[in-house]
C-alpha cells in the first residue's frame, strides 16, 4: 500500500490552513499514494495552550463543513483520507475525533481520542470529553485501520486492542512538541521516547505503524511561555518496528511510502506473540492500580 504522510505547519486562519491540506493532498494523490493520513487537529493552530471558552466555535458536527471539504478531495482523487477534527457532538460535549473518509468521499468510521491530556500547554481535558465508542478498527477499501490519536499513542493496550480485532495498521495523528524550559537533552530524551514507544506497538503486534505530527512554531496566546515548537519527526515504522520513514523535525513534509501489507504475516508467524499471550492471567490489567 502506498501511504501519504502529511506533515503541515498551522497558521491562524482556518481557511489558510484547509487549503494548504487541500494542496498537500492533492500532491499527496499525484505521488500515487492511496491513504492519506493527516496530523491532528489540521485546521487550526493547536488551541490547547489556553482555555478560553471562545475556542469552542472552532468546533463542528460530524459531518459537517470539514467532512464535505475532505469527502469532496476523497472522491476527486480516489484516495482515503485519515482527518483529525474537533467535533461538537452537542453544546457542551466536544470530542477530539479522527474522522476516515472512504474513496468515494463517504464516512468510512470515526474514532474518539480515548486519553485526555493536561498538562501546561496542553490543556485538552478543559476542550474534549473522552472517547465514548472504544477502541474499534475501521474497514477501508484500502485496509483496516486502527486508528487512535496522540495521547493515546503511550498506552500500550489500544494498539493491543486494535490488533486483537484485525487492524492491519496503527495510525496516530498527533500533535507533540518541545517544553521551551527543557534543555534540548531533554528534549531529544522525550522525542526519542515517544518514536520508541510506537515502534514497540509495531513489534509487539507485529503491524506498521504510522504517525503524523506536526512542525513549526506556535505561540502561547497567554503569554504565560514561550509557545510550542512541534517536533514534527513524522514516521513511518515496519511491523518489526524498523523506521521505514522518518520527516524531518522543523520543515514540511509530503511523503509517499510503500508498505509491503503482507509482510506482517510473515512477522507474526517468526514472533506469534499473539498466540503466546497468557490470557487467563491478564484481568488486573482492569484495575487502575494493584495495591
Amino acid at each position: 500500500m502506498k501511504v501519504g504522510l502529511i506533515q503541515n505547519k498551522c497558521c491562524a486562519s482556518v481557511s489558510q490552513n484547509i487549503e494548504h491540506m487541500a494542496q498537500s493532498i492533492r500532491q499527496a494523490a499525484a505521488g500515487g499514494a492511496e491513504l492519506i493520513v493527516l496530523q491532528e487537529l489540521h485546521n487550526s493552530l493547536y488551541f490547547c495552550q489556553e482555555e478560553n471558552t471562545q475556542m469552542f466555535d472552532l468546533a463542528e458536527p460530524i459531518p459537517g463543513p470539514s467532512t464535505d471539504t475532505y469527502g469532496q478531495l476523497a472522491k476527486e482523487f480516489g484516495v482515503v483520507i485519515v482527518t483529525s477534527l474537533f467535533e461538537r457532538r452537542a453544546p457542551g460535549l466536544y470530542h477530539n475525533t479522527a474522522v476516515v473518509i472512504e474513496k468515494d468521499g463517504s464516512i468510512a468510521g470515526k474514532y474518539r481520542k480515548m486519553h485526555i491530556p493536561d498538562d501546561p500547554a496542553y490543556y485538552e481535558k478543559f476542550y474534549f470529553t473522552p472517547g465514548d465508542i472504544g477502541f474499534h478498527p475501521i474497514h477501508t477499501s484500502v485496509g483496516i485501520l486502527g486508528v487512535q490519536v496522540c495521547w493515546d499513542q503511550w498506552y500500550p493496550e489500544g494498539a493491543r486492542l486494535m490488533a486483537l480485532q484485525g487492524a492491519q495498521l496503527l495510525i496516530y495523528p498527533t500533535a507533540i512538541g518541545y517544553e521551551s524550559s527543557d534543555t534540548p537533552e531533554e528534549q531529544e530524551r522525550q522525542r526519542q521516547a515517544w518514536m520508541t514507544v510506537q515502534r514497540g506497538h509495531a513489534v509487539a503486534n507485529g503491524l506498521p505503524v504510522i504517525a503524523v505530527n506536526r512542525t513549526g512554531h506556535e505561540p502561547d496566546p497567554t503569554g504565560l511561555t514561550n509557545g510550542i515548537q512541534f517536533w514534527g519527526s513524522s514516521f513511518v515504522a515496519g511491523p518489526q518496528g524498523e523506521i521505514l520513514y522518518q520527516a524531518p523535525c522543523n520543515e514540511e513534509a509530503i511523503q509517499i511510502i510503500d508498505i509491503d501489507m503482507k509482510r506482517s504475516e510473515n512477522v507474526r508467524r517468526w514472533w506469534p506473540f499473539l498466540r503466546d499471550r497468557r490470557i487467563e492471567e491478564f484481568s488486573p490489567l482492569s484495575k487502575r492500580y494493584i495495591d
